[in-house]
């Protein structure tokens, strides 16, 4: 990650920055602190920590437990009451209407954004394709789910909760053959060897907002909107902004099969999106292209293309379902 610089505000403060406690958003927020604080000596970066619903409840399925806010909603409580003046989020997270006062101030610099599996020992140097019929893969994301279900379908697919240590620990334990983890996350926690297969695009396209960091803070703080935009990364700021579009359009949660792509050639950002059925037989995939400075407005049109194609019925059938 890369942070442009800045020069440093006459006022001095103590920032509070809320994060969730897990190992992975500690080594994003620290990162985000040390930054800052090198860029801001004048101020003080405190990181003050607490648990989301999502980390909690462990022994129930994401997508029974609800959509919007698993990871984010006790921060945004904090922020909004004046606890922390701003709270770093895997983006992936970030729902992608925001609750009245808050703002996404920030998205930094992406990581690889794809879908990596780790293998239990004994299948290490094979590929998903080449596992035996039956063998045990992991994962607690319907987007994953239903992309795998599609491409192998002589896979078992078993919901895995915790975080990535605990993850690993349960693939190791002989629990599953196989667990899906971001690329990103695994990066980050310095575990790039524990990587087997990156999974490409054409087979499972990533989360909206994978591999990006997004801080997100009071809409009326003009101090905390300066400090944060030394982070900004313009190029991965278009892209998920378009991501985001797509998914917010489309009225998809974050445990809803919807998944993504994005690229950027000079002025020009590309937009592949795809929406799947939770057993991979419906797969309605689409792209569109234009200026990056239109990066909402291509999210918007790509909603529009798969709609037409029938992928509101398919999340009007999950929806349902996971209500049910």
């Amino acid at each position: 990650m890369t942070a442009n610089a800045s020069p440093n505000p006459p006022s001095q403060r103590t920032i509070r920055i809320g994060s969730r406690k897990s190992q992975l958003a500690l080594i994003q927020t620290h990162w985000v602190q040390g930054e800052l604080q090198r860029q801001f000596p004048n101020h003080t970066f405190e990181v003050c920590t607490l648990e989301t619903q999502g980390d909690k409840v462990l022994d129930v399925a994401l997508s029974k437990i609800g959509d919007k806010g698993l990871f984010t909603r006790e921060l945004e409580d904090g922020m909004r009451d004046g606890t922390f003046d701003f709270a770093v989020h895997s983006l992936k997270d970030l729902p992608t209407n925001l609750p009245e006062g808050l703002i996404l101030g920030c998205v930094t610099e992406r990581e690889n954004p794809a879908d990596a599996v780790v293998f239990h020992a004994k299948y290490k140097g094979q590929t998903l394709a080449d596992l035996p019929e039956g063998a045990v893969v992991g994962t607690s994301s319907l987007r994953r789910l239903a992309q795998l279900r599609h491409h192998y379908p002589h896979l078992t697919f078993k919901d895995i909760r915790g975080n990535v240590n605990t993850r690993l620990r349960k693939l190791d334990d002989g629990e599953y053959d196989a667990t899906i983890l971001a690329v990103a996350g695994l990066t980050r926690m310095d575990f790039t060897d524990r990587i087997d297969q990156i999974l490409a695009p054409e087979i499972s396209l990533h989360a909206v907002g994978q591999g990006a960091l997004g801080i997100e803070c009071r809409d009326n703080d003009p101090e905390i909107l300066e400090i944060l935009n030394v982070l900004s990364h313009g190029p991965t700021r278009d892209r998920c902004l378009a991501e985001r579009a797509f998914l917010r359009d489309l009225e998809g949660g974050c445990q809803v099969p919807i998944g993504v792509n994005t690229v950027i050639d000079g002025d020009t950002l590309t937009l592949t999106g795809m929406v799947a059925s939770l057993d991979g037989q419906q797969l309605i995939k689409d792209v569109v292209s234009g200026p990056t400075a239109t990066a909402e407005a291509l999210g918007i049109e790509l909603a529009g293309k798969l709609r037409s194609q029938g992928a509101q019925e398919i999340l009007d059938v999950i929806n349902a379902e996971l209500r049910s």
